[in-house]
């Protein structure tokens, strides 16, 4: 990535289904114009109330295909039968111009983003207890009991990744974790790369308005 490009920073934010990450992730959106959130295409059917465009670009599993074949997305991954991407484009686009980008993907995406973006922020949202996890799932009333207990299944594999990422935010209070997600982002922005990027003026002429080299 440029020297401009650092000044946005990417935030790719992972979680077990029924963590609490979409609720969070949103809740930061409402009230910080300086982050976007990435639409991620996926072959899956639409959920109740989910718009096009807005929440996933849904596309049939030929037309994902295609793409993914084309190079465009960043990242790609089949969770539950399903296939999810990013795209590249958009991505790169955003950060250049200065925006914060949270990515809300699954390990496996998080994984393959890390390699190309060892600057992106990895944060990985977590239920305080797998009772707690089938308990909101159950609650949320969106899928059959079959589909949950495999959903239960599936979060206990993939809270074995959590070492993967550099922040760990237990939802087990929605206030406490959402204060948590966003100390995290705040902390980031003050990183060397993105200050110097986001306020040239400040390093101008002072001997410091390059990034360090490598010792």
């Amino acid at each position: 990535m440029s020297e401009t490009a650092n000044a946005g920073s990417l935030f790719v934010v992972a979680a077990p289904s029924g963590a609490g990450k979409t609720s969070l992730v949103r809740a930061v959106l409402e009230d910080d114009p300086l982050t976007q959130l990435s639409v991620s295409f996926t072959t899956r059917a639409p959920r109740p109330g989910e718009v096009d465009g807005r929440d996933y670009v849904f596309v049939e599993r030929a037309e994902f295909e295609r793409r993914r074949a084309a190079g465009e997305f960043l990242e790609w991954a089949e969770v539950h039968g399903n296939l999810y991407a990013t795209s590249r484009a958009w991505i790169e686009q955003r950060i250049a111009s200065g925006l914060d980008i949270i990515l809300e993907i699954d390990w496996q995406g998080a994984v393959q983003v890390g390699k190309l973006y060892p600057e992106a922020v990895g944060i990985f949202i977590v239920p305080p207890s797998i009772e707690a996890l089938r308990e909101r799932l159950l609650q949320r009333g969106q899928d059959s009991a079959a589909v949950i207990e495999a959903r239960v299944a599936a979060a206990r594999a993939e809270l074995q990744q959590a070492h993967r990422f550099q922040y760990v935010i237990i939802n087990q209070d929605f206030a406490s974790a959402l204060s948590e997600l966003r100390a995290v982002m705040k902390a980031a922005r003050l990183r060397y790369a993105q200050q110097r990027a986001r306020h040239p003026s400040v390093f101008a002429g002072l001997g410091i308005d390059k990034a360090p080299s490598a010792h």
